[in-house]
C-alpha cells in the first residue's frame, strides 16, 4: 500500500464526532496545531457541494475583510480554513448563522484555539460547536481510529480490569521510539528515519516562529522566543513557576506569562491544572507542563544538548492520549493532576461521572510495592469517589500490586 495514500485514509479519532456536530449545528468549529491533519480530515468527511476556502488565500483574506457578507454567503455549505488568520470574520459568521440556522452551513477550521485568542470577540456560543484535533494518538497511527481504552476502563467494575486488558491484542511497542516520532501524521507515518524525521521538526519550528506565530502577536525576537521554547521543553511534567522559568532564560516574568499563552493558544504547550478539591490535604495548585507533540518537545530540548526520552515524555505520550480522548466526547471529563505540599503526588486524575480515576506512570519495567503509595495515599484521601488506582509501566505484566492499584503496560491502554 502506498504510505501517503493510507496517512489520508486512516480513520481519526474525531471521525464520528465532527460528522454528528454538522447535522445538529450551524457551525462547527475545527481546531488544532499545524499539521495535525485538519485540511485532510475535511477533506475526507465532507461531501462534494460544499465550497472551500482558505484565508492562507491572500484574495480570500481581503475579501474576508472588506465584505465578509459576500463571502459567508451562498446557498451551499462552506468550510473556512485558517480563520485564525482573520479574527474580525467571526462576528459577521455570527451574523450569517442568525439569519439562516441551518445544520452544518460553516466548518471552520484553524490552528489556533479562537477560544483563547484575545483578538477574537466572537465565540459564536450557542451557533457553534467546537472540537479539537490532536495529533494522532498510537491507536490512530495504528489504523484503529481511536484513543486508549478509557471509556472501557471507565464503564466496566474495578475488579473486571485485569481480564478487559488482558484479553485485548494490543501490540507491544517501544514508547522511546513513539515518543521521538511524536503524533503529526508526516515524520509519524511517512518518514522512517530520525535524519529525516529532525529535517521535518526543524521547518516545522521554523514556519510556526516565523509565519504562524506572527498571526498571533507580533513578536519580533523570535530567539528570545525560540530559547524560551527550548527552556519549556527541558521542563514537561514539571510545575511551572514563570519567574524561575524567566530567570533562567533572562526574560521578564511578564513576557514569559504572555509568550507561554501564546504557545498554549497554538496548541503546542499544553498546562495540565491541578485538582484542587481539598479534604483534609493542603494542595499544590500550580500547573504542570507538557507539550502537544513529544516529537516537536524532543527536538527543540536536542538543540540544547543530545538526550533521550525520559520518563516524563512518557508521562506527555499519556496525556496526549488522554486530551485527544477526553476532546472528542461529548460528555465532558475534567483531566488534572494531584499533589500536596509534602510531595505526595499522583500524575494524572480523570474526573468523570461523579468519579475519580487517578493514573501513575512509572518508565520501569518492574513496578513495586512502593510505587503504589501515593495512588493508595490519594484513594484514602478521596474514600468512595475514588476508583482502583492504574499504574502504567514499560513491562508486560498485569498484576494487583496491592487489592486498589493495578500495574499494566502502557501500551496494553493507549
Amino acid at each position: 500500500m502506498n504510505i501517503i495514500h493510507a496517512v489520508k485514509t486512516l480513520p481519526r479519532l474525531v471521525d464520528d464526532a465532527l460528522a454528528a456536530r454538522l447535522r445538529v449545528m450551524p457551525a462547527v468549529v475545527l481546531t488544532g496545531a499545524r499539521q495535525t491533519g485538519k485540511s485532510t480530515l475535511v477533506e475526507k468527511l465532507v461531501p462534494g457541494n460544499r465550497r472551500y476556502r482558505s484565508l492562507d488565500d491572500f484574495d480570500v483574506r481581503d475579501a474576508a475583510r472588506r465584505d465578509p457578507e459576500a463571502l459567508l454567503g451562498g446557498v451551499d455549505p462552506l468550510t473556512l480554513d485558517e480563520v485564525q488568520r482573520e479574527p474580525g470574520l467571526m462576528p459577521a459568521v455570527k451574523r450569517a448563522i442568525d439569519r439562516d440556522r441551518r445544520p452544518g452551513r460553516f466548518l471552520l477550521t484553524g490552528s489556533a484555539n479562537l477560544l483563547l485568542m484575545r483578538q477574537v470577540s466572537e465565540s459564536l456560543a450557542g451557533r457553534a460547536s467546537y472540537l479539537t484535533l490532536w495529533p494522532m494518538t498510537r491507536r490512530e497511527q495504528l489504523g484503529l481510529g481511536r484513543a486508549g481504552r478509557w471509556d472501557d476502563l471507565l464503564s466496566a467494575p474495578d475488579d473486571q480490569w485485569r481480564d478487559l486488558l488482558s484479553a485485548g491484542d494490543d501490540p507491544e511497542e517501544d514508547w522511546q521510539a513513539l515518543a521521538l516520532r511524536g503524533g503529526f501524521p508526516t515524520p509519524a507515518l511517512e518518514l522512517t528515519t530520525p535524519a529525516d524525521r529532525a529535517i521535518w521538526f526543524d521547518g516545522y519550528v521554523r514556519t510556526y516562529l516565523e509565519r504562524d506565530l506572527q498571526d498571533l502577536a507580533s513578536i519580533s525576537a523570535l530567539p528570545d522566543f525560540r530559547r524560551l521554547m527550548q527552556a519549556a521543553c527541558l521542563r514537561v511534567g514539571q510545575l511551572l513557576n514563570q519567574t524561575e522559568l524567566g530567570r533562567d532564560v533572562g526574560l521578564p516574568q511578564p513576557t514569559v506569562h504572555r509568550w507561554l499563552n501564546l504557545l498554549e493558544t497554538s496548541y503546542l504547550l499544553v498546562r495540565l491544572p491541578a485538582y484542587a478539591v481539598n479534604r483534609t490535604k493542603r494542595l499544590v495548585k500550580s500547573p504542570r507542563i507538557f507539550w502537544g507533540d513529544t516529537g516537536v518537545a524532543l527536538h527543540l530540548g536536542a538543540q540544547l544538548g543530545p538526550s533521550a526520552p525520559a520518563g516524563a515524555h512518557l508521562e506527555n505520550l499519556v496525556l496526549h492520549d488522554l486530551l485527544a480522548w477526553r476532546d472528542a466526547r461529548v460528555d465532558r471529563v475534567e483531566l488534572a493532576y494531584w499533589r500536596t505540599t509534602i510531595g505526595e503526588e499522583v500524575d494524572f486524575v480523570i474526573e468523570a461521572g461523579g468519579k475519580l480515576l487517578p493514573i501513575e506512570v512509572k518508565a520501569t519495567s518492574k513496578p513495586r510495592l512502593g510505587d503504589c503509595s501515593h495512588l493508595r495515599t490519594f484513594r484514602q484521601e478521596y474514600g468512595r469517589k475514588a476508583r482502583a488506582g492504574l499504574l502504567l509501566h514499560t513491562g508486560r505484566t498485569i498484576e494487583w500490586l496491592t487489592p486498589d492499584v493495578l500495574a499494566v503496560p502502557w501500551w496494553r491502554v493507549l
